[in-house]
Order: structure tokens, then C-alpha cells, then sequence
């Protein structure tokens, strides 16, 4: 099959690249001619586990083909899927101006009948508005070409997005005619022929509205642990003991039940956003969501809080702070609404001095936060003369560290984990202060 993929950001890139690896003839637009020039070569723009090998093979054996000309893209594909952004504006609204833009330039391009699919998350709506926008184009240039728009939205996990697209739980696919639904179940068909995963079929505004409602859910799960997990600090439970516990129970399950520092990336908190913003334009009021973003908010300032509680003091000028992690999760290099820059930013501001170090994510952090870093090349070594560490991200890299080594380079043996990495009383018997989220301190013999 021949498809078109318009932006090369994680959706555009991953979804490109794994369609191609099934044998189709893919071609990958994006108007930044020196991305589309570094991803000729091979160099990707960004950093998700799986993608350079698969990129790789998939150009050398000619199914993948890169191009910042959108007329040239539209002519390569029979199915053509939006991947632009749609980032949150100042109301909290997703922006769809890209959307709606490259729609109405397919519209100046298509010359016969195409399957147009909007991969990217928006709001509902957005897919009526996308054919509107190429009927508009199509009818003032007398086209007679015809144009299926179909709604796709992503439920890829930066850092298992190649695993997750290749091997799916479900596909929402939001469909009107016949024709487009036929050949959309051809093109995913590879996908799920091991019957572990499924095509959902159902109307556009539904398949729109999933994408929102499945974030908003996962996130309001994270924001309510995180609120349990204030309330055993105050009255002496284990959020540990407490999430086994309600996790057994298969009507709750057990993931995204860890408290932490809070959640960032590019989905959920501009999702929870998005949703609430559209319950408010149709004269709703989403109350739970907006008390999920305003937790979150709240949470990702913990470290802070915690810091200065643990030295009796809101300035913390003299102290110098290492940060294990800058990405909002770990396997990736994104760090767009990462708790590291809230927490980073914070004790800048209390006046301490910040060591920080990252598996991948240190120049994607450079770029996106002007902040007062030493950055580090090594996790040790970021430790050096630091009075305390913060995990942050829950790297594998940090999980099972040379605690003697840390205790030495440090000045103080104090660890605040902001991801619950450890075991209070395996930190306890090495010495350290270990201070959590949501677990009772074990008091070491200096505390």
C-alpha cells in the first residue's frame, strides 16, 4: 500500500517507520527541510528505543522515503495521515490551526480518491472541520476527486512507542463510509493477525473523544495516588501497601497506580486540559479533571516542599542539589511539561545550586529550559560534593546503584525519591536519609 505521513514528529516517525516495516511504500513530509535532510541520512530527531534500527532497514530496502514537498508526499500516498502537532494554546485549548492548515493544502493537491487520516490528537470535531477544510480546496479547483477522512488517534507510550504500534491492544478507528472501513481494517490487518489485539470501528466523534477520555482516565488515576499518598504521610500508612492492596481488586487493576512527583510529556497534561476546555465550550463543567491538572500542578512542586522541610528552612542558599533525570519519563528524550524543570526551577529560586544528570535527555533540556544547570556527563559524577540526590526519573540506570559510592561522593547520605525507586529500609541500613512519597521514614542512626 502506498501511504503518506505529514510530520515527523514521535507519532509521525514511529507510525511512518512501522508501516513501512510491514512492507508498504511510505513516504514521511515534514516542511523542516533539515530534519527531513538529518532523517535521509538516518539521524532521527528524536530518541525512542527500537526506531533507528527499524528506520535504517526500512530505508536501505527502499519502502521508506523522506520529502519536505507536501504535493510530492500527497501524490505517494492512497492513505494519508496527519501527524502534525496540536499543542495546548493560553485557554488550554489544542491548537488545531497546523491541522486545519495542511488540510486545506491537501485539498490544492489531491487528484484521486484518498483516505485521509487524522492520527493527530483533537479535539471532537476536528475530522469534520479536516474534510470540510479539503472540500472547500477541492470544489474551487472543480475537483472531482474523492476524500474519506477518518479518525485514528495514537496510543503510543514515548519510549515503547515502536512495541506499541507494532503490536497493539486496540485500534480506534472512527469511520463513515463502507470503503474507507474496508481498507483501513486491509491496512492494519498485519497488526493484529495474532488476534492479541483489535480494530474497534466506531463514528468520528466517539474515536476523538476516546483519545481524550483514555488519557484523562489514566491521568486522574496518577493525581489520586498521589493525593492517597499525602494522606498516608499524615497518618502514618504505606502508599506501597495501600496500592497492592487496591490493585488486587481486577475492577482497579494495577497500573498507573505510583505515586511520584507528578506526570508531564506532551499528552497528559495538555489532554486533561483539551477535555476540560471542550466540556466548558459546551457548557459543562468537568470538575473531577479539573482537580486532576490542579494536583498534578501542585505535585510536581513535592521535592521542593520536602527539601525545605528537611533543612528547616525556605533558603537553601549554600546547598547544591544532584538531579538523577530530566525527561518527564524514562526511555525518552522529552521533556516538555517534565517535573524536573518545576523541581529544578524551584530550588533555583530557594537559592541552591543544581547538578543534573540524564541518560538522554540533557540537550532537549538545554534547549527547552533556560535554567542554571551543571549538567553531567555521568551519574556519579553528579553526585560530587551535591548535599543531596533527587531521583526524578526512574531510569533503569538508577535503580540498583552503588549506594557506598553515593554515600562518599555526596556530602550528606541523603536520597529524596521522588519515583518511590527504593526501599526506605534497604536505604536505612546503608546509612542514608531517605525521604519519599508516601512511605513512613525509617530514622537512620545520624537522623
Amino acid at each position: 500500500m502506498r501511504i503518506s505521513v505529514i510530520g515527523t514528529g514521535y507519532v509521525g516517525l514511529v507510525t511512518g517507520t512501522c508501516l513501512a516495516h510491514m512492507g508498504n511504500n511510505v513516504t514521511c513530509m515534514d516542511v523542516d527541510e533539515g530534519k527531513i535532510s538529518g532523517l535521509r541520512r538516518g539521524i532521527l530527531p528524536i530518541y525512542e528505543p527500537g526506531l533507528k534500527e527499524l528506520l535504517d532497514s526500512n530505508i536501505q530496502e527502499n519502502r521508506l522515503h523522506f520529502t519536505s514537498d507536501l504535493q510530492e508526499a500527497v501524490a505517494a500516498g492512497e492513505f494519508i495521515f496527519l501527524t502534525v502537532g496540536t499543542p495546548a494554546d493560553g485557554d488550554g485549548n489544542a491548537d488545531i490551526s497546523s491541522v486545519l492548515q495542511v488540510a486545506a493544502q491537501l485539498g490544492d493537491f489531491i487528484e484521486d480518491y484518498c483516505i485521509v487520516i487524522v492520527k493527530s490528537t483533537v479535539p471532537v470535531g476536528t475530522s469534520a472541520r479536516v474534510a470540510g477544510k479539503i472540500q472547500e480546496r477541492l470544489a474551487a479547483r472543480n475537483a472531482t476527486a474523492t476524500v474519506d477522512v477518518v479518525s485514528n488517534p495514537e496510543f503510543l507510550k514515548e519510549g515503547k512507542a515502536v512495541s506499541d504500534f507494532m503490536n497493539p491492544d486496540r485500534i480506534i478507528i472512527g469511520v463513515e463510509s463502507e470503503h474507507a472501513r474496508e481498507r483501513m481494517e486491509a491496512l492494519y490487518a498485519p497488526f493484529v493477525r495474532t488476534g492479541e489485539g483489535s480494530v474497534m470501528f466506531m463514528d468520528i466523534p466517539s474515536a476523538e473523544l476516546t483519545k481524550y477520555a483514555a488519557n484523562a482516565m489514566l491521568a486522574t488515576r496518577i493525581s489520586f495516588m498521589n493525593e492517597i499518598a499525602a494522606i498516608c504521610e499524615a497518618t502514618g500508612a504505606n502508599v506501597d501497601q495501600v496500592r497492592a492492596g487496591i490493585g488486587s481488586d481486577d475492577r482497579i487493576g494495577r497500573r498507573f497506580l505510583f505515586p511520584g512527583v507528578g506526570y508531564g510529556g506532551s499528552c497528559f497534561p495538555k489532554d486533561v486540559k483539551a477535555l476540560a476546555r471542550t466540556a466548558s465550550d459546551l457548557g459543562l463543567q468537568m470538575k473531577v479533571l479539573e482537580a486532576v491538572d490542579s494536583v498534578n500542578v501542585a505535585q510536581k512542586k513535592i521535592l521542593v516542599e520536602k527539601i525545605k522541610d528537611h533543612y528547616k528552612s525556605d533558603d537553601l542558599s549554600g546547598k547544591t542539589f544532584a538531579i538523577w533525570g530530566l525527561s518527564f519519563k524514562p526511555e525518552t528524550d522529552d521533556v516538555r511539561e517534565s517535573p524536573a524543570a518545576v523541581i529544578i526551577a524551584g530550588l533555583l529560586d530557594a537559592g541552591a545550586k543544581i547538578q543534573a544528570y540524564d541518560p538522554v535527555a540533557i540537550e532537549s533540556f538545554r534547549q527547552h529550559f533556560d535554567l542554571d544547570i551543571d549538567y553531567r556527563d555521568d551519574m556519579y559524577d553528579c553526585l560530587t560534593g551535591a548535599n543531596a540526590v533527587l531521583l526524578v526519573t526512574e531510569w533503569h540506570h538508577f535503580r540498583r546503584p552503588d549506594f557506598s559510592r553515593v554515600a562518599e561522593l555526596l556530602q550528606e547520605p541523603v536520597i529524596f525519591d521522588g519515583r518511590n525507586q527504593y526501599e526506605p529500609q534497604y536505604a536505612d541500613d546503608r546509612g542514608f536519609t531517605y525521604i519519599s512519597i508516601g512511605r513512613p521514614p525509617v530514622l537512620n542512626s545520624a537522623g
